[in-house]
């Protein structure tokens, strides 16, 4: 993706999270230069951040994902009686544009819809070897209610709604009707490593620079912060 077009798309979403009311935290909006003065020793460990995805695909307005972390756990602390063991993002599925078939790990998520249109959720179990499973229904909690489809079948949130997903949970999802503003809690996220995918896709854009970041990716740390 051009750097430009991220831009561009920075700010739209960011005007689109305004319209519902839902403020960003300060480290949002800090330049490269800001953000290489302050302590940002945990925003890079951790992830926290804005995530522009395409899944290396470059076509965005088809299939990507609009990800901003606001806070994330250390791993280290599953399993443990203390800890930061949880993460929560802000997302945005535009109308008809497709996050692919993946699974986690290790992070159990509570998926919202915040606003906008309805939001798909297609859903397979895991089989035992870890790809889809066509052919057993799968069962959901949609806010504490139990919620079943045919392998493959689609679940439908309109705002207010919501849905838990467990580690293994096979899904891909998109917007109907409109661009859908998404709250995700969870357990801790690491998105280098606990993301399986169905497809032979990347987890974050490759980027052209063809202008200066509007704002750091999470994906931009690495070259920019260390």
């Amino acid at each position: 993706m051009k750097r430009s077009r991220i831009n561009e798309i920075l700010r739209e979403g960011d005007a689109f999270i305004r319209s519902f009311g839902y403020i960003m935290p300060p480290f949002a909006y800090w330049t490269p230069e800001q953000f290489q003065a302050a302590d940002h020793k945990m925003h890079v460990a951790r992830g926290m951040g804005w995530d522009i995805t395409d899944y290396g695909q470059e076509k965005f307005d088809e299939m990507g994902l609009f990800l901003f972390t606001t806070r994330n756990g250390d791993p280290s602390h599953l399993g443990q009686p203390t800890g930061m063991m949880y993460a929560e993002k802000i997302m945005i599925s535009r109308k008809d544009q497709y996050s692919p078939m993946h699974r986690h790990v290790v992070k159990a998520e509570d998926i919202i819809n915040k606003g906008g249109g309805k939001l798909v959720l297609e859903l397979f179990n895991m089989a035992p070897d870890g790809g889809l499973d066509r052919e057993s229904d799968v069962t959901v909690m949609c806010d504490g209610s139990p919620r079943t489809v045919q392998a493959g079948g689609l679940i439908k949130l309109d705002p207010g709604e919501s849905v838990t997903l467990m580690p293994g949970d096979w899904h891909a999802f998109w917007g109907e009707g409109d661009d859908v503003l998404i709250g995700e809690v969870s357990t801790v996220n690491d998105d280098k490593t606990d993301n399986v995918f169905d497809m032979d896709i990347g987890r974050f854009a490759n980027v052209e620079e063809d202008e200066a970041p509007l704002h750091l990716l999470v994906s931009d740390y690495e070259k920019w912060l260390t």
